[in-house]
């Protein structure tokens, strides 16, 4: 039997690189006044620029949970991995999933068991669900071949926290048999960043999480960044004392954000939000005495 042709994903051009996005699922018009309830329909429907993309004419919030791919110095890699299908979740929106997301992946020209490098940005439960899948009654790893990569001081806050029974679910169905299995690494961020090869390197962004990492990559003079959630929508550039509900440190999470949006105005650097909606991905852009996005679609 012949290969299917790989199904093209959206995707953004990086000097040689290309980043695939890889969508699971549009999150729940809910998802926004409970993950960022000061981002009221006030304060969104007054800036033109985050409609129709980003909200809605009423001022909801629109919400994805993806993932992103690529290649760089030959070794094949995959941020974040969701919230996976089949997953015992406290949140109905991420509960029992049944998507087709790997078969996405797969079609992408990414199968599992050509996967070399997972890179968690953090590890919460909708960025670690694919870590995972259901075989003969056990989670077992996805990705068989590869390196599940997170930080240390996120490791280890994780293992000294007084844990509810949702997140020790999710521990145990989605990190655990990663770790069991001798897959899970982890490795120590400076604050200058960690090269993990050439051309991607972990950038500290505490405060969503004390060991929260976006990811830089860089070639031939072009970069981008993927947030994982020291951003997770546009409106926090208007307003980027806008936190999360589930900060564990919103006051670090604001500063973060502040220094992060900083640095990139007026760059060509490419931001790639985790959980931002089509079209993803843009440039920031000074906006009075704040950013917004200048919106790049994929292709």
């Amino acid at each position: 039997m012949r290969t299917p042709p790989a199904t093209p994903l959206p995707s953004w051009t990086v000097g040689d690189l290309t980043v695939h996005r890889v969508d699971e699922v549009a999150l729940p018009p809910a998802t926004g006044p409970w993950l960022l309830p000061d981002a009221t329909p006030e304060v969104v429907t007054g800036r033109n620029w985050l409609r129709p993309d980003f909200a809605d004419r009423a001022g909801v919030l629109r919400l994805d949970s993806h993932s992103f791919a690529f290649t760089v110095d030959g070794v094949r890699v995959l941020v974040d991995t969701g919230i996976g299908n089949g997953k015992e979740r406290a949140n109905p929106a991420w509960h029992d999933l049944r998507t087709d997301f790997l078969e996405r992946l797969t079609a992408g020209g990414f199968p599992p068991d050509s996967v070399d490098l997972v890179i968690l940005t953090h590890l919460h439960a909708d960025h670690v669900g694919w870590n995972t899948r259901k075989a003969d009654g056990a989670w077992v790893p996805t990705f068989p071949r590869a390196r599940y990569l997170t930080s240390r001081t996120e490791r280890e806050f994780w293992a000294g926290y007084a844990m509810d029974e949702a997140r020790r679910q999710m521990f145990r169905d989605s990190v655990i048999p990663v770790e069991r299995a001798g897959l899970l690494d982890v490795v120590d961020v400076p604050a200058e960043g960690a090269e993990i090869v050439p051309g991607l390197r972990l950038v500290p962004t505490p405060g969503h999480t004390p060991g929260h990492v976006a990811v830089r990559l860089t070639s031939r003079g072009g970069t981008a960044l993927i947030t994982g959630d020291c951003v997770h929508h546009p409106v926090q550039l208007a307003h980027p004392a806008i936190g999360a509900c589930v900060d564990i440190d919103p006051r670090r999470s604001e500063a973060t954000r502040h220094e992060l949006l900083g640095a990139l105005a007026g760059t060509d650097t490419l931001l790639l939000g985790t959980h931002f909606a089509p079209p993803t991905a843009g440039r920031v852009i000074t906006d009075g005495n704040a950013y917004r996005l200048l919106p790049v679609p994929a292709v």
